[in-house]
């Protein structure tokens, strides 16, 4: 339980940081969740517009995206204070579809993703996350930190010269007013600081309307006019899946990211399937569909100190109101401010630690090359799915081949001269990698009439280890010697009767 003392204001345990009810109670946590509700907001507008762009659509379809899936994740996503909207990443994966059918079929595959995300969610497709190393997780927080970086980096080539002052004064103030006071987010300082500047002096630089125009009225209901047909499905099906699981995937390990950040547990089921609750709401209301963002979740979690779902609802709402109701106003904040949070959200998300000469030189090579992969694979595709593919395939390689030297075979021979057993204790997981060498262990020739194999230490756990004892069995049986195995598990015992001998000649 919380404890409060006499004049001190009250002590949060982290699960009661999550809670709305608690917050509610609290004005001064209340007033850091509606502060980063609107940092987020403001951060969001120009974000979308750029991932509309990406995907091929109207600045609207991502902006609306962008509040629908905000505001929907609140209520039903199972990761408190974590941000979804339009994202790179879902614009990257729709962009062919809407580039060779158009508007029409990409809400639809929006639609139909939602309905796959919902489905892998209820089938515990989230449980797969179990799989992922710590070492891809890193790569993936690395790559994505690069990422946001090289994305600003176009607002800062063929601009104004006033563009590199006010960056510079924009990370002043995000990276130093936290050192002074916590009191009122320094993104939201920065942007106010900056647009008052160029305002007030009418200093001609790129703003948030150069991006493109914003919306001047509500979503409304948006039904794709598409033929309901098989032929119509097939189009769609490859991008639903593809978005699906791209989808999915940056969320769930978006959500275990904040997990990490605010000592907290998420419910990841519940995420899976609300991530296509709203992407199926998204798309009924003519949005391009989203999922988790990373950089916005760093702002609203890491920079704003945002706990609860009432910041990720109030950046949807605030968003709104401000692209609506406010359009002229936000229009005019310059991009420098904005590149300037988004400087600030790289620098935060990455990894340091894990590239300091002392991590490095105490770390193994394999985790490190793991992370390495992870981190290329993701920049030079822009692909998450695909980095995080990698890392994980690279890991799995690195794990076989350590456990595959685990494995050790001893050889004693007892008994008397002419009534000799030799006896071969096998120590260690046997299977694909590992089993391998099992066949080169003995000595054929040379070993007595009566050899046996204990495999009290050891354990069966695939065909190819079954192959390599038949081989051995049989090689032993072709120099007219008997070989008894013993010390089999259950398990193992059961795999042998039903695959020993019908896997081909002992292969």
């Amino acid at each position: 339980m919380a404890v409060k003392t006499a004049g001190e204001a009250p002590a949060y345990t982290p699960e009661q940081l999550q809670s709305v009810r608690e917050t509610l109670k609290s004005p001064r946590r209340l007033k850091i969740e509606v502060l980063a509700g609107l940092v987020v907001a403001l951060a969001l507008i120009p974000e979308a517009i750029a991932f509309s762009i990406i995907a091929g659509v109207d600045p609207r379809l991502g902006l609306f995206a962008s509040f629908t899936m905000a505001v929907t994740i609140a209520f039903v996503g199972g990761r408190p204070a974590m941000i979804s909207a339009a994202t790179g990443a879902i614009a990257l994966v729709i962009a062919p579809l809407v580039k060779s059918h158009g508007v029409d079929y990409f809400i639809a595959a929006v639609i139909l993703a939602g309905i796959f995300q919902i489905i892998l969610g209820l089938s515990g497709v989230t449980k797969l996350m179990r799989f992922i190393p710590r070492s891809v997780m890193v790569g993936f927080v690395n790559a994505l930190a690069i990422l946001i970086f090289m994305s600003q980096v176009p607002e800062l080539l063929g601009v104004p010269w006033l563009v590199y002052p006010l960056v510079a004064l924009a990370l002043v103030i995000v990276f130093g007013l936290p050192k002074l006071t916590n009191v009122v987010p320094a993104p939201l300082v920065a942007i106010v600081v900056l647009t008052l500047i160029t305002v007030l002096a009418a200093v001609a630089v790129p703003t948030v309307g150069d991006k493109g125009d914003l919306p001047e009225s509500l979503p409304t209901l948006f039904i794709p006019n598409v033929p309901f047909s098989l032929e119509t499905l097939q189009v769609i099906f490859p991008s639903a899946l593809a978005m699906a699981f791209v989808g999915l995937l940056e969320s769930l390990m978006t959500a275990k990211l904040v997990d990490d950040v605010t000592d907290t547990r998420s419910h990841k089921t519940r995420e899976a399937w609300g991530q296509g609750v709203a992407n199926i709401i998204t798309g009924f209301t003519g949005g391009m569909g989203g999922c988790a963002m990373i950089g916005q979740t760093m702002i609203n979690v890491k920079a704003s100190g945002a706990r609860t779902r009432i910041s990720t609802f109030l950046a949807g709402v605030f968003l709104l109101i401000l692209v609506v109701v406010l359009g002229g106003v936000v229009s005019v904040i310059p991009m420098a401010a904005l590149v300037a949070v988004m400087i600030f959200v790289s620098w935060a998300t990455f990894d340091w630690h894990s590239i300091h000469p002392r991590t490095l030189k105490m770390m193994p090579k394999s985790e490190t090359l793991v992370m390495v992969a992870t981190v290329v694979v993701t920049v030079a595709t822009h692909n998450l799915a695909i980095g995080v593919g990698v890392g994980v395939l690279v890991a799995m390689v690195m794990f076989a081949r350590r456990v595959a030297h685990f494995v050790t075979v001893e050889r004693t021979v007892t008994g008397v001269e002419g009534h000799e057993t030799a006896t071969y204790t096998v120590n260690g997981e046997l299977f694909f990698a590992s089993s391998n060498d099992l066949y080169t262990q003995f000595e054929y020739a040379l070993d007595p009439q009566f050899v046996v194999i204990d495999m009290h230490a050891s354990h069966l756990w695939d065909a190819s280890t079954i192959a390599a004892l038949d081989a051995t069995t049989e090689k032993y049986r072709h120099h007219g010697k008997d070989v008894k195995i013993i010390g089999l598990n259950d398990a193992s015992t059961t795999m042998r009767e039903r695959l020993g001998g019908k896997l081909g000649a002992g292969h």
